[in-house]
């Protein structure tokens, strides 16, 4: 909040100028969403024969809609119409970040899908205001090809590499839409008018999937990855970008690739060499370099909910 006129200059100093916690509560946020993100996928890839790579996503998004729907109650609060139209934009990058991320990992290993949809949030970083963040971005994309090694031949599933480029431009406008989105509305209005928005499209898109495969047990699994991600993941992200700047929690998100591929060896079996676990090195360097400067200051004006 910023001090009105009447505060005294001592208290005016003493006065923070972030979110409550700053980056270091940012920095925890973001490490547990990620950790949601990559677990809730790599449990999610047995689902696919059963209910596919879409239907699997489009239950998650509709299970998280719904749960936080009914929890924050977006409609007792007043938004206008412009932050409205905000939160459906930010629904629509919800729902086409968690389809083709689906998509590209029924393709791909989960280390390689993440560390292709990390483009996107490392393309914020490298736009996104702030000095210094060069040297942390170039040693994230170090990283990053360490983790894809594509001095390997034999190939990548181009159709799984175009899903993770998919995921990785709707990753940049979630990213984007998320800080803005949480500027304007106050608490989780935003993003429980947001994800309900994600359902539906998510729905509309697995519908063909899911009919005749769904039973109670189907729908309690699904239930289950939806309150870890989307549902925590997506809430804690709302949260640390209060917290960071969009250039700080771009770069940031450069731990995703090392995650997935933790996940992915612990739940999946897929085991990396020695130049993935060097690029897992970087990353953490990268993110650790990111959060120094993370602090973003107070927006203004936002709208309740």
């Amino acid at each position: 909040m910023t001090a009105s006129t009447t505060t005294p200059p001592s208290a005016a100093s003493a006065a923070p100028a972030t979110s409550p916690g700053g980056p270091s509560a940012g920095l925890a946020m973001a490490v547990v969403a990620m950790s949601a993100v990559q677990l809730s996928s790599a449990l999610a890839v047995p689902l696919f024969d059963r209910l596919g790579a879409l239907g699997t996503a489009g239950l998650r998004l509709a299970w998280a809609g719904l749960l936080l729907c009914a929890a924050v109650r977006p409609w007792r609060g007043r938004l206008a119409r412009r932050d409205l139209g905000w939160c459906a934009a930010l629904g629509l990058a919800t729902a086409g970040m968690m389809v083709f991320f689906m998509l590209a990992i029924a393709h791909l290993p989960l280390g390689t899908a993440s560390a292709l949809e990390f483009l996107g949030p490392l393309a914020v970083s490298l736009f996104g205001p702030g000095r210094g963040r060069w040297a942390w971005t170039v040693l994230a994309a170090g990283g990053v090809l360490l983790l894809t090694e594509p001095w390997h031949g034999g190939g990548a599933d181009l159709v799984g590499v175009a899903y993770a480029l998919a995921a990785a431009c709707c990753w940049a406008a979630y990213i984007l839409l998320t800080q803005r989105v949480g500027d304007r509305v106050t608490g989780l209005g935003g993003l429980a008018v947001s994800m309900p928005v994600a359902g539906v499209v998510g729905l509309l898109v697995g519908a063909p999937s899911l009919w005749g495969a769904l039973d109670w047990t189907a729908l309690l699994v699904v239930l289950g990855l939806a309150l870890l991600s989307p549902l925590l993941a997506f809430t804690l992200e709302f949260l640390a970008l209060r917290r960071l700047t969009v250039s700080s929690f771009g770069t940031l998100m450069c731990l995703e690739p090392a995650v997935a591929v933790l996940a992915g060896l612990v739940v999946l079996g897929q085991t990396p060499g020695l130049a993935p676990a060097v690029g897992v090195a970087l990353v953490v360097a990268a993110g650790v370099g990111a959060t120094r400067a993370g602090a973003r200051p107070a927006p203004d004006g936002p709208s309740p909910a």
